[in-house]
């Protein structure tokens, strides 16, 4: 089995990246299944009902998030109108709207989604080890696990990986929006990237224009940050999973630059 996970997806800019490759890309590389986080989906800031409807109709199956999922109120309807198609992080407290893993069935084969959350500089949610641990038990019969890992320090998701070592096929780190060069698979057949990147605006702070966020930090005053339009780019990261055993085959990152592929953008035509 071919698995896409798509790095984090800003904004319009964003979306416009999967609405431009991601198609080409399932052709070419013959995906069977397409996983992208979307937690900065609309606005940069949370998901929103229309968009998120707008990436399924690209080709997206399921979504993954992290904790700016709760930054647009519209989550509620996402959250009904797709409870299976959409995660969000499995460690928040009980009674938080949403699950935290989803079953997919593909070509007769069924495969769990996972989504937890770091606490290593961030919020401090439930034992993000305690809950995959809990949640990997009861679906012992399911043989493809993939895992997103919303986290900010490389120590936290590293010491994730080996705690997972041999219970899941893939450990995928989102959050910085930074894609790293450390894709690896373990002996035991779980594979590993540190973090899978951002789809959207590269000339950006982590896709959000420039001068609201450097003045952010040169003043410490609030400024409204929006996402920005230039140097749009797509990360990714593609796996071969055997079915049989779960194990991973091959992991490879998968990044495309719309210019050089010759994709006109930042014209008022591009944003039509």
């Amino acid at each position: 089995m071919r698995i896409l996970f798509i790095g984090d997806i800003v904004g319009k800019s964003g979306r416009r990246v999967l609405k431009e490759t991601l198609q080409k890309i399932i052709d070419e590389d013959k995906i069977d299944f397409v996983i992208a986080n979307v937690e900065n989906l609309s606005g940069g800031f949370g998901v929103t009902l229309n968009k998120f409807e707008e990436i399924l109709s690209y080709g997206v199956d399921a979504a993954t998030s992290g904790n700016h999922i709760w930054d647009n109120k519209e989550y509620e309807k996402v959250f009904e109108k797709y409870p299976d198609k959409i995660i969000r992080p499995l460690n928040y407290p009980s009674g938080v709207p949403g699950k935290g893993s989803s079953i997919f069935e593909i070509n007769s084969n069924k495969i769990i989604v996972i989504n937890i959350q770091g606490r290593t500089f961030m919020e401090p949610i439930d034992c993000p080890f305690k809950a995959i641990d809990d949640e990997i038990k009861k679906y012992n019969d399911i043989i493809i696990k993939i895992v997103d890992f919303h986290a900010e320090a490389t120590s936290e998701k590293r010491a994730m990986l080996h705690f997972l070592s041999g219970r899941v096929s893939a450990l995928i780190g989102t959050h910085t929006h930074v894609q790293t060069a450390d894709e690896e698979i373990l002996e035991t057949g779980t594979s590993y990237i540190t973090d899978a990147g951002m789809t959207g605006s590269f000339d950006s702070v982590i896709g959000m224009e420039k001068n609201a966020v450097i003045s952010h930090f040169l003043t410490k005053l609030p400024f409204r940050f929006k996402v920005a339009n230039d140097d749009l780019r797509f990360n990714s990261v593609v796996l071969e999973i055997n079915e049989k055993d779960g194990k991973t085959l091959n992991i490879k990152r998968k990044n495309l630059n719309l210019k050089k592929e010759g994709v006109a953008y930042g014209q008022k035509a591009y944003w039509s």
